[in-house]
């Protein structure tokens, strides 16, 4: 199996389990992965496609210094090309781009103050590398709004987006999956502390940096949880593969 076609799958498979886990919406939000090694050719989702149907061979091929990709029929969502192109054009280290709306992580983008406070290893996880994107230009559909996130992904590999939504980057799927399923576990679990209306017992910096490097020595949880999710899709529907 060539890399392309490895990497297809396991595009194909992250869409597959979003729509599992409830972060898909309707049939927005995209997902994207580097072919070439600067990162401008990749291949994304299409337009308007439902994460639960999407496999392999679906995925669309583009290069992010096409400059006639909006003209023609099969041209991605603008909202899409937007964020993913820039971001591969501009990002060389975001291997693997997957931007969604779910609920929890959403939630907290609305919130006025909506720094994921370290208050246990999930959200202590994120502390000092993630980075907050104060401004929400509406649909993000417009070549400027695009080059600045593709500057705040930069910065870091998880991206708050105020009232928005959220987008992980990595090198490989497994990786940015694992940051995408733990940051949704995370905001919800400040959430349902926020709720409780008392006050919050926050790690001390050092504390939550500790704990962060910590996660360091777990890095390879994300390829041994990420097949496992496979070997479920695989088991119910491995239609995903084709």
């Amino acid at each position: 199996m060539t890399d392309e076609a490895s990497l297809r799958i396991d595009l194909a498979a992250a869409f597959r389990l979003a729509a599992r886990f409830g972060w898909h919406e309707s049939v927005g939000n995209h997902f994207s992965a580097a072919l070439s090694a600067d990162g401008r050719r990749f291949v994304m989702n299409r337009k308007w496609r439902h994460f639960a149907t999407i496999r392999a061979s679906d995925l669309q091929v583009l290069d992010a210094d096409d400059p006639d990709v909006m003209t023609r029929a099969d041209a991605p969502d603008a909202s899409a090309w937007c964020i993913h192109g820039n971001a591969h054009r501009r990002v060389a280290s975001a291997r693997v781009i997957l931007h969604c709306h779910p609920i929890a992580a959403t939630t907290l983008t609305t919130l006025a103050d909506p720094r994921l406070l370290p208050i246990d290893q999930n959200t202590a996880r994120f502390f000092g590398r993630y980075v907050i994107d104060p401004e929400c230009g509406g649909i993000a559909d417009q070549d400027d709004e695009g080059i600045r996130i593709a500057g705040l992904l930069a910065q870091a590999p998880t991206l708050i987006m105020a009232n928005h939504g959220v987008t992980c980057v990595a090198e490989t799927v497994a990786e940015a999956f694992e940051n995408l399923y733990f940051l949704e576990k995370a905001a919800e679990t400040l959430l349902r502390a926020y709720a409780t209306g008392q006050p919050l017992a926050v790690m001390s910096d050092a504390i939550a940096e500790h704990t962060a490097q910590g996660w360091d020595a777990y890095r390879g949880m994300a390829f041994t949880h990420f097949d496992h999710l496979k070997s479920l899709l695989d088991a119910e529907d491995p239609s995903y593969r084709q």
